[in-house]
């Protein structure tokens, strides 16, 4: 960890920011809107992952967004693709030790309100673990007893809903189903996932805000909506779906992300 907390400080020149966001489905492109931007790939940052999904691009990106430092992960790894649910927790410690107090995570998810389409955004207010695991099996330390109860911090969403509505955009809220994937959830599982009170439902994020809260950071987190669930049309998913309809979303929330660090809200 040491070694890359060493190239950031290297790379970065001065330059500190004290919030993260890492970019899902659809948010690739605010990378390209950073002023002054470092570009480092994963690969040159060792613990960093390695993503395999397409849409991910796989680099941090540092600078100033609005005005404000910030540092960006253009990709994420994910538990279905390596059977690791704390493939995260790598460059998470890393972003920790660099001195990040604050983490924004975005996502694509399908959505289990019809009035919630493709290409709106939700802010998550809660999550439910639907996946069986958790990233933090195996740590020794009684620091493992993460308390979630405020794991979304309200001075962080009330910050991205004051840009939301600054910028017109319309901002649902809920609570955002961790399933593993890779393969989308059935019809049953919607239906399931309806009954225990979710919003939306995805296959990243939860791990990453169990992994933040245990390292001390302070959490917010979107969806981008790209679907309606299984059984919602009568159509089948697709990972092409979600890509095609994820920057619909993006350019909203990038919208609301740009709203917040101008305002110096909170961040």
């Amino acid at each position: 960890m040491s070694d890359a907390v060493d190239v950031l400080v290297k790379r970065l020149n001065g330059l500190a920011p004290k919030t993260a966001l890492v970019l899902g489905s659809g948010l690739g492109p605010l990378a390209g809107e950073v002023e002054g931007a470092v570009r480092i790939p994963y690969a040159e940052l060792p613990g960093f992952p390695r993503s395999g999904v397409s849409g991910h691009a796989g680099e941090l990106v540092a600078g100033r967004l609005s005005g404000t430092p910030v540092l960006m992960l253009n990709g994420r790894a994910h538990y279905y693709e390596h059977g690791n649910p704390a493939a995260m927790r790598p460059a998470l410690e890393i972003l920790a030790g660099f001195g990040i107090e604050k983490l924004l995570l975005t996502n694509a998810a399908g959505s289990l309100d019809p009035q919630m389409g493709p290409g709106s955004v939700m802010l998550i207010t809660d999550h439910i673990n639907f996946s069986g695991t958790n990233p933090l099996f195996g740590e020794p330390s009684d620091k493992r007893f993460v308390g979630l109860t405020n794991a979304y911090d309200a001075g962080l969403r009330g910050a991205i809903e004051a840009a939301a509505e600054k910028t017109g955009t319309p901002l649902y809220k809920g609570v955002y189903m961790w399933f593993s994937g890779p393969s989308f959830e059935t019809p049953a599982e919607i239906r399931l996932a309806r009954i225990v009170g979710a919003t939306a439902v995805g296959m990243s994020t939860v791990p990453e805000v169990i992994l933040a809260r245990f390292l001390g950071l302070r959490v917010a987190a979107c969806s981008v909506i790209t679907n309606l669930a299984a059984g919602m049309t009568g159509g089948e998913l697709s990972h092409q779906e979600t890509k095609d309809m994820a920057p619909l979303g993006g350019k909203r929330l990038a919208a609301i992300f740009k709203a917040m660090f101008a305002a110096g809200a909170d961040v």
